[in-house]
């Protein structure tokens, strides 16, 4: 075991030269230089010291020279460096920068004066802009001064003004919203908790409160402050009617537009088109849709020429807008007619659910054409849209049948094909329509039902939901309480004095594209896996029309 046993200490490698402990002698290495000859070699009585020997004296020198030049290095230092700034508070800084732009201003002031008095003119300074929309109207222009600095705050404002995805959850945002807002509605007491991310309102209040400001909108344009009522009101609905109503309403406030001093015709009218989202916003959130016609009319606004005088500029803006609304969603409802007309045959039975115009464009341009089929149309409360889809389709002599959602699964095995509409197609496919459509789609894909979606392209959108709950809107909870056509079921007349009984009105619900076979547009019948390309094409489109 000793023979084996390893040592404690480990080993020390030795390196250079060593003596071993046992010698006498001391091993010396020899010096790497020869040593210099003898006839080299000065007496040191003469003042000198032999070449490559050391001298106490030279290192005195070397000493005293370096302490020297440090000295001076210290000197030159003191002389040419800046003292260091004392630590100022931040209100200091911002009296500091104030008073340096107050002298910015008063030197540009000087210059422009002495300008003037050369020349006789104003000379245009750097901050100083002449509108090329103003040359041709003399009512409204003059040479357009714009401040940078003094416009950033407005502009942030005005950001602020248009939440449109705004979390109504959020105590301090909407505290700041509703000191900026036109509609101060009151919320509603017994919230949902899972929606609360959602506004919730008290129904019945606002629109009095709107009306009575009918001569205190300030800056808001009467057509877009009656639009706004009418949302509110519910006389617009529909994703297309609402779309057509707001461009609408900015055209008639593009035309009555007059570009004020000081400002410059695109920054101060993508501000008022921000402020009028702002307040639709307020009347009702917007649709997905409208996002997209007020993203196109921005483009087109910040596309302007420069060399347009504002006449020219506003007709540009008009006739943009005519474009659009002829061409997205006029013209594309009648493409998507003759694409969806193709699928349908005779001896069909086709299903719709709710309400959309056009699929009802559909089935009487199949019906005008001679085709024989029949129509069941699936209805919910509590709005009931699908009654008004049937008066209208029984009065061009269509065979119809008539039921709710909750028969829908009794009377799909009789259905051939499915058509329904959609509020928004999403980029992984979801489609975005009211509430009941997945259920829908959903029935006719346990009974192997074909779903078609009919959806115009600016619906599309580039955002992805994957729930209803993310994105949605609430409707009235007074109007599920009710019923209509019977005064005795009045047991929740009530419910918004019991703490403990909330009641949830959903507008809007997502359908996964599993459900959903394929996607008829004015680009043609795609799958739902090719709505990305769709996105894409569409934006380089109407970005350059």
């Amino acid at each position: 075991m000793d023979a084996i046993r390893v040592s404690r200490y480990p080993k020390i490698r030795r390196v250079g030269f060593f003596a071993p402990p046992d010698s006498s002698a001391t091993m010396i290495p020899s010096p790497r230089h020869p040593p210099l000859p003898v006839s080299e070699m000065i007496s040191s009585a003469d003042g000198h010291v032999a070449l490559g020997s050391y001298d106490p004296s030279e290192n005195l020198n070397l000493a005293t020279g370096i302490e020297k030049r440090e000295e001076g290095e210290k000197e030159v230092l003191q002389s040419s460096s800046k003292p260091l700034k004392a630590k100022t508070t931040k209100a200091e800084r911002r009296a500091l920068q104030e008073a340096q732009r107050a002298a910015k201003a008063a030197s540009k002031g000087y210059e422009g004066s002495k300008a003037v008095a050369k020349n006789g003119t104003v000379a245009p300074s750097k901050g100083t802009k002449h509108s090329s929309q103003n040359k041709d109207d003399p009512s409204c222009g003059s040479p357009v001064v714009t401040d940078k600095k003094a416009d950033r705050p407005l502009e942030k404002d005005r950001k602020k003004d248009a939440p449109l995805r705004m979390q109504f959850d959020d105590k301090n945002r909407m505290e700041n919203a509703r000191k900026r807002a036109v509609v101060n509605p009151t919320e509603a007491r017994n919230r949902v908790e899972l929606f609360q991310h959602l506004p919730q309102y008290k129904y019945g209040i606002q629109l009095p409160n709107l009306e009575a400001k009918v001569f205190q909108i300030g800056s808001l344009h009467p057509s877009v402050f009656e639009v706004g009522l009418r949302y509110l009101a519910g006389d617009i609905s529909g994703g297309n009617a609402r779309c057509i109503a707001m461009l609408r309403a900015f055209q008639d406030a593009i035309r009555d537009y007059c570009t004020p001093r000081e400002k410059v015709l695109v920054r101060d009218l993508t501000s008022n088109i921000s402020s009028y989202v702002s307040y639709f916003a307020e009347c009702r959130p917007l649709s997905m849709s409208m996002g997209n016609a007020i993203r196109f009319v921005k483009s087109r606004i910040a596309n302007l020429p420069l060399n347009h005088s504002e006449f020219e500029a506003k007709a540009a803006l008009c006739s943009d807008i005519d474009r659009f609304i002829n061409e997205k969603i006029i013209l594309a409802d009648k493409v998507i007619v003759r694409h969806a007309f193709t699928k349908v045959k005779d001896g069909d039975v086709l299903l719709t659910y709710g309400l959309s115009c056009v699929v009802e464009m559909i089935l009487l341009y199949a019906h005008e054409l001679g085709k024989q089929f029949r129509v069941v149309v699936v209805d919910s409360r509590p709005r009931f849209e699908g009654q008004a889809l049937v008066r209208r389709l029984v009065a061009k002599g269509l065979s119809c049948t008539y039921t709710h959602i909750n028969g829908a699964s009794y009377i799909m095995h009789e259905v051939t094909r499915v058509l329904l509409g959609a509020s928004a197609v999403l980029s992984n496919g979801t489609v975005y329509s009211r509430v009941g459509t997945s259920c829908v789609a959903m029935v006719a894909h346990a009974f192997r039902i074909p779903v078609l979606i009919c959806c115009e392209a600016y619906k599309f959108h580039e955002r992805v939901l994957l729930d209803s709950i993310c994105s949605n809107e609430l409707g009235d909870p007074d109007a599920i309480s009710r019923v209509a056509g019977r005064m005795d079921v009045n047991c929740l007349d009530n419910w918004a004095s019991e703490d403990n009984l909330k009641l949830l009105n959903l507008m809007y619900d997502a359908t996964p594209s599993d459900y959903v076979s394929v996607i008829v547009t004015d680009y043609g019948m795609l799958p739902p896996t090719s709505v990305p390309v769709i996105v894409r094409e569409y934006r380089r489109e109407y970005l350059l029309m």
